[in-house]
């Protein structure tokens, strides 16, 4: 109990919460789509999380409707190689987390984030329903193979399914950044009671995500390599309807924060402001540095930040000048900048080391729709007479997660709670540490299971034959489970720490920072593969991932991966034990 107390007092001492009442309504600024300010007893809270929830559950069961068996589908469908497919796949994925830097700027620079979520959840539509007729059309597909005669695909072809796949890229990009951050905008950051409930939705949230992946891995996966692959891309449109019609309906009870303007043009005037006054001595006494006197932030949509010792050079934008006072330059920008300006930069900063130790941990990620697939394919697939899509194995990870969250929510917490004296048990540092980790022993398990497979395939004088070796694929579940546990502790907590760290006006922003991340893991892990490929294949080698993976040493590239995240952990842990976090006025 007394935890509790000194964590509420805490809150009050950075401004989070108000000894004041706010009466009726919210006190974080929020409003009703009409702009007025919204009642808390009839708005937000976990009233409105439901149709968040459905939206994300049913347009993540789009996307992993897709992105799942996307690899079996450019190999057996359009004829590519093994590596290739496995970069095409990669590259779309990561582009899938890149876009959402568009959607964050334009979210709180402009639209605000519920018309972001609604303009690109169309975008998102099309292009779901320009894949399912890529694959349904004969025209745009290209020939059945004949015997060992796969024709490939032509560029009119290509150019119709790239088309599809990377509107869809573009359209999660305004979705992805928006629909965590507009959930959490539900909850009142002034009431600590909404507070603690927040904490809860990012649990939940991730648990909707995985609700939907899991009928995309097995049912939907399924559907493909049994049904067809127009129906198998025309079911993931259908509930990319249903998603946008679940996200509207809940349109009356959402609270809707304010568009701040632009983050980037707020911190480039900071950049700018510093570079002016570099001659000019910051006083020693902050208080002396410029801020509104009035309660409010200059920035719409945000509240005041408390100044911070580190990065002295950019309080240069916020120190006022004899030439300001004389030029009355307090309303350029440009020239002087705000201490909650300054300090907004400042916090991006902060995070960026710990931004850039997670990319590691989303290469780890990216394998599970590329590498363990494949490994899947030289394995037993066979349970009688059914056979088992390869990528179907991916449910274990989501069953993993749908496991993990509630246990973790529900007893991980509390038990944490007792040590710690925090209520959310585990700091999201802490979290996403733990995470790192257990990836390290995901990736360790699927070095040891190819191991174990290329020695079956030695014993049975197989290394020469593109087959399945006699191993059950069932063994892929510890790696799966793994990488799924390591969700629970890095993603959500990924998630959270995003935007409970970030200043007001640039949540999306942040989130969308958080998605770049797994753009860049599946990048690195494209990079990664390029570069294997090319290093190992010379002088006529058949290298570590070749088309006939019984030929090759995949269990090289898994323990390679699991060395680089051991090392990413070093730098991580080094990283968090310094970060400082935000304070509020």
């Amino acid at each position: 109990m007394g935890s509790q107390e000194e964590e509420q007092r805490s809150l009050l001492e950075d401004g989070l919460l108000t000894e004041n009442e706010n009466g009726p309504y919210t006190g974080d600024g929020s409003v009703d789509i009409h702009g007025n300010p919204v009642l808390k007893d009839c708005t937000g809270n976990w009233r409105a999380c439901p149709f968040i929830l459905g939206n994300e559950c049913c347009e993540r069961l789009a996307y992993y409707g897709i992105s799942a068996n996307l690899v079996s589908y450019l190999t057996k469908n359009l004829h590519e190689g093994n590596a290739s497919a496995a970069r095409n796949v990669t590259t779309w994925q990561g582009t899938c987390y890149l876009t959402p830097l568009i959607g964050a700027i334009l979210a709180d620079a402009y639209w605000g984030r519920y018309w972001t979520i609604a303009v690109f959840s169309t975008i998102y539509f099309l292009g779901m329903g320009t894949l399912t007729l890529s694959a349904s059309v004969p025209a745009f597909k290209p020939p059945s193979c004949v015997g060992p005669v796969c024709p490939g695909a032509s560029a009119a072809q290509y150019a119709v399914f790239f088309l599809g796949l990377y509107l869809i890229a573009l359209g999660t990009g305004g979705i992805k950044p928006c629909v965590s951050s507009f959930g959490a905008d539900q909850f009142d950051d002034t009431d600590p009671k909404e507070r603690v409930k927040k904490a809860s939705f990012f649990n939940w949230f991730y648990f909707s995500i995985n609700i939907g992946a899991l009928i995309s891995s097995s049912f939907l996966v399924w559907v493909q390599d049994n049904c067809g692959w127009g129906l198998g891309f025309g079911i993931p449109t259908l509930f990319m309807g249903l998603a946008i019609i679940s996200f509207f309906s809940g349109t009356s009870l959402y609270r809707f924060q304010r568009p701040g303007g632009s983050p980037i043009t707020r911190m480039c005037q900071v950049v700018v402001a510093s570079l002016r006054k570099w001659k000019v001595e910051v006083p020693h006494d902050s208080s002396l540095l410029y801020e509104l006197t009035a309660k409010a932030s200059a920035i719409e949509g945000s509240r005041k930040l408390e100044h911070s010792n580190e990065l002295i050079f950019l309080d240069k934008a916020a120190t006022v000048s004899e030439f300001d006072e004389k030029t009355e330059s307090f309303f350029n920008p440009w020239r002087l900048c705000t201490v909650t300006q300054v300090e907004e930069l400042k916090i991006l900063v902060r995070m960026f080391p710990i931004w850039a130790t997670t990319i590691v941990f989303s290469a780890v990620y990216a394998q599970i729709s590329t590498m363990f697939v494949e490994q899947g394919m030289v394995l037993d697939t066979t349970i009688g007479s059914f056979t088992i899509p390869p990528a179907s194995l991916s449910t274990f990870d989501v069953i993993s997660v749908i496991i993990w969250v509630p246990v973790y929510d529900r007893i991980f917490v509390p038990i944490a709670r007792r040590f710690t004296g925090k209520d959310k048990g585990f700091s999201e540092l802490q979290r996403m540490g733990i995470g790192l980790l257990i990836s390290i022993l995901a990736m360790a398990a699927a070095a040891l299971l190819e191991i174990k497979r290329l020695s079956i395939a030695k014993a049975e004088h197989l290394e020469h034959q593109k087959v399945a070796v006699p191993l059950s694929i069932f063994w892929q579940i510890p790696q799966y489970s793994l990488v799924g546990l390591a969700e629970v502790f890095t993603f959500i907590g990924q998630l959270e720490f995003f935007y409970d760290q970030s200043p007001d006006a640039m949540r999306s922003l942040c989130s969308a920072l958080s998605l770049l991340i797994t753009a860049l893991g599946n990048y690195l892990s494209s990079f990664i593969l390029t570069i294997i490929t090319s290093v190992t294949t010379r002088g006529g080698k058949t290298g570590w991932i070749p088309d006939n993976l019984n030929e090759g040493h995949l269990d090289y590239f898994f323990w390679l991966l699991a060395g680089l995240s051991f090392l990413n952990l070093l730098v991580y842990v080094y990283c968090a034990k310094r970060y400082k976090s935000k304070r509020a006025s």
